[in-house]
């Protein structure tokens, strides 16, 4: 009886110690921790194209990324927490956007997402045929916690899963 009660002890104790290890939901960690998970997870994980383009958490009109925002049709307002890296030269299909919409702004972001890929695709629907198939092949997704993930760039798949395992993972 010892034993067993000993062993329930122990099996007990050994899954309190591991429930702290872990993953913090989405909706448990603040805007801030989100949107520093999300730069991480990009600046880790978008190649070549993330260290030309640094991926930027808040708009500011000094370094450019409120243009960014503005050219992806983003606002704001619609998003609780973002890390986006995305190429303003017109000679590269190239961004990547992690957001945590604010409530009830998920439609709002999809579709601002989406008519930038669609928007990127008509300026290389005649020119540059390899940046067309990269915006073509672009993939944006709803992840579990409720991250809308936009990749585009050249092997988008293996970027994609590498962002979206580095962000859920945390």
């Amino acid at each position: 009886m010892k034993k067993i009660l000993t062993l329930v002890l122990a099996l007990a104790l050994s899954i309190t110690a591991l429930s702290g290890c872990g993953s913090k939901p989405a909706a448990d960690k603040t805007p801030e921790e989100l949107a520093e998970l999300y730069s991480s997870a990009i600046m880790e994980n978008g190649g070549e194209m993330a260290e030309y383009n640094p991926a930027f958490t808040q708009a500011k009109e000094d370094d450019g990324s409120a243009m960014v925002l503005e050219n992806m049709g983003l606002n704001t307002e619609d998003m609780a927490a973002f890390g986006i890296s995305a190429s303003l030269m017109n000679i590269k299909a190239y961004a990547i956007a992690a957001i945590m919409p604010a409530e009830g702004k998920e439609a709002a972001v999809m579709e601002a997402l989406q008519g930038y890929i669609d928007r990127t695709k008509s300026s290389f629907e005649m020119y540059l045929a390899d940046q067309y198939e990269v915006a073509e092949n672009a993939r944006l997704e709803t992840l579990e916690d409720g991250t809308i993930l936009l990749v585009m760039c050249q092997d988008q798949d293996t970027v994609f899963d590498a962002i979206a395992d580095a962000t859920q993972a945390n």
